[in-house]
């Protein structure tokens, strides 16, 4: 078979060579004569999987002794209650920025457990900038401070981390594993797999552990963090394929020489595919220049009439999932690490053809 390219906000795509691994090994992983979904999580084939994962993780992005790497279900989503659960307290506080629908999901579910702050949002310019840290308005006492270093749907990124006397936690679950990051400057990274890491159905904590033990009494224990660590994320049967192939995901990070590797490789294309848009009266892009997502790059025609046949047309050129999300439309390409340079280069030629025929 011929394999298309992948532009999907989430599940997204998955390298090939981790795929074909996965292929291989599925009906007999390692000679034990099954597969490694039918094992036991108990069983010392699926807990070396698991350490390995976690040790590969924790080489790439340098995370030390001082903080829980835990292994989790439920998505992203889940951990927007597990956070107020974990840190805010009873009847406690926290601040959140407001930098578009992930955010605000965020704050929606933290003011079911405590009193939220919108310490800042740019929700006036219809989530295309993000709010110098000058103009934020934090709370006296607040037990933390949460944002989105990338938004998916906005297409809008951090580039900067911001200054807080309060452990910052942040959603990054599509730009985790995309660049470098100094894990020490926050308290929580918590991300969903589906973007760089692996298939859903995971996500991964990294929480200090000066934060654990902190979670009110009513706190489900599923969702508490120190029950987790406790239990080397095995307090019940976790997502253990999932886990396998982010192990996979990890070797593929390393060989293709890390983290830095992948910035220079993903800031290439970014730069290539917003050069194309910018360098266009066909198409455009909303967001300010410096906040720009180096993940997800979404875009707008000049004739919106023209968007179905755009997608039509792409989908059958094998460029697929192009049409940009419900709330804010046009299209969007999401270039996460496991899509590689030939895709761009493949979508920005379909661009400037169709943009000649159409223009």
């Amino acid at each position: 078979m011929t394999r298309k390219y992948n532009f999907c906000a989430g599940p997204a795509a998955l390298p090939e060579a981790v795929l074909e691994t996965a292929r291989d090994e599925i009906l007999d992983w390692h000679g034990a004569g099954l597969s490694i979904m039918e094992m036991s999580h108990r069983s010392p084939e699926v807990v070396s999987v698991a350490e390995h994962a976690e040790a590969t993780l924790r080489e790439l992005m340098g995370i030390s002794d001082d903080y829980a790497v835990l292994f989790l279900q439920g998505g992203a989503s889940t951990q927007f209650a597990a956070v107020p659960l974990n840190l805010m307290g009873e009847n406690g506080t926290a601040d959140y920025v407001n930098t578009g629908q992930w955010s605000k999901k965020a704050i929606a579910e933290a003011k079911r457990y405590g009193n939220v702050n919108v310490a800042a949002t740019s929700e006036d310019t219809n989530f295309s900038t993000i709010p110098p840290r000058d103009s934020w308005q934090l709370s006296d006492g607040a037990a933390y401070l949460h944002y989105t270093p990338n938004e998916t749907i906005g297409g809008v990124e951090y580039f900067w981390v911001p200054q807080a006397d309060v452990p910052l936690v942040v959603d990054m679950s599509s730009t985790i594993l995309s660049r470098p990051v100094n894990v020490d400057d926050y308290g929580v990274i918590y991300a969903g797999a589906q973007k760089n890491i692996g298939p859903a159905g995971l996500t991964i904590a990294i929480v200090r552990r000066d934060l654990l033990g902190k979670a009110v009494p009513s706190c489900p224990a599923m969702l508490n963090w120190q029950t987790a660590a406790d239990n080397d994320s095995m307090y019940n049967t976790p997502p253990t394929y999932a886990m396998y192939l982010a192990g996979l995901v990890f070797d593929w990070l390393k060989a293709q020489g890390g983290l830095t590797a992948m910035e220079t490789v993903n800031r290439r294309k970014a730069e290539k595919l917003y050069g194309a848009i910018d360098g266009s009266d066909f198409y455009a892009n909303p967001v300010e220049v410096q906040s720009r997502s180096l993940m997800n790059v979404p875009f707008t025609l000049a004739d919106a009439g023209l968007d179905k046949q755009f997608l039509a047309e792409a989908d059958e050129a094998g460029l697929l999932n192009l049409k940009g999300h419900r709330s804010v439309g046009g299209m969007r390409a999401s270039i996460y690490n496991a899509v590689g340079e030939d895709a761009v280069d493949a979508l920005i030629a379909f661009m400037q053809d169709f943009e000649q025929r159409n223009g």
